[in-house]
């Protein structure tokens, strides 16, 4: 069992978010902050090979839910309210399954318990050539990123993961390798016996198409107690392009 990076935040009910893939804890310091203002203790959590989470050859939503179970336990965390983007909300989604006694709430960001096929190729072939360059500015590696990932926002994203490796030295906090193989793994659906009964949010981007009409069914089926909402004129990292819309529909369904 590993022991998880977090970022805590304020008192009150117990409020873990999980990032989606290539993602990390940091990307929801802000909306993090917003949520403990009313009363809420936020844990903003870096996933296994992710942020500074320990590297493990393991990947899949099976041991990602005992990470978070885990966590619970070694914090004393009960009757939590549990939000994943993407793949972390298919984590969420794995938890809700596996440990519904330690959810009061589930909210999932962008993502259906459906198989995505993998379709980070070309980004991930951009960060494994990223880092195997030596890298000593991050304009630099905005500019050597950009031959693979032409839309800027993605490239800050990603490029969030960089740190000093040395004094002369960039490198990314991902376990590259790792990732790079995970790609079934990440795209598995969410098995067939998983009935969460408790109340869900679903939170949907207008532009995204992660989240079709056609996996409602689906949704509802999984998840008896769920809502779907959509953000209108939102792609799938709509907590960034819609922070506002977003916080005040988590904070209504709360």
């Amino acid at each position: 069992m590993i022991k998880l990076n977090a970022t805590v935040i304020g008192e009150g009910i117990p409020f873990l978010i999980l990032h989606g893939f290539l993602g990390m804890s940091d990307n929801w310091k802000t909306l993090g902050s917003k949520f403990s203002e009313n009363g809420f203790q936020v844990h903003l959590l870096d996933q296994r090979n992710h942020g500074r989470s320990p590297h493990t050859s393991e990947m899949n939503y099976k041991v990602m839910a005992q990470d978070i179970k885990h966590y619970c336990e070694e914090n004393n965390l009960k009757n939590i309210v549990l939000l994943g983007h993407s793949m972390g909300g298919k984590v969420a989604m794995q938890v809700a399954g596996d440990f519904p006694e330690l959810l009061q709430k589930l909210i999932v960001v962008d993502i259906s318990p459906k198989y995505y096929p993998p379709h980070h190729h070309e980004i991930l072939k951009g960060l494994e050539a990223l880092d195997n360059e030596t890298i000593t500015s991050r304009g630099d590696a905005e500019d050597f990123l950009a031959k693979f990932v032409p839309d800027k926002g993605t490239r800050l994203f990603l490029l969030k993961n960089l740190y000093w490796k040395t004094k002369e030295k960039l490198s990314l906090r991902l376990n590259l390798e790792v990732l790079s193989n995970s790609g079934e793994d990440i795209g598995a659906a969410l098995s067939e016996k998983i009935i969460f009964s408790k109340p869900t949010l679903f939170i949907r981007g207008g532009n995204s198409g992660y989240i079709t009409e056609e996996d409602n069914t689906l949704i509802h089926k999984h998840f008896t107690n769920s809502e779907i909402k959509t953000i209108e004129n939102a792609g799938h990292w709509i907590h960034a392009e819609k922070m506002n819309e977003f916080y005040r529909l988590v904070l209504s369904f709360l």
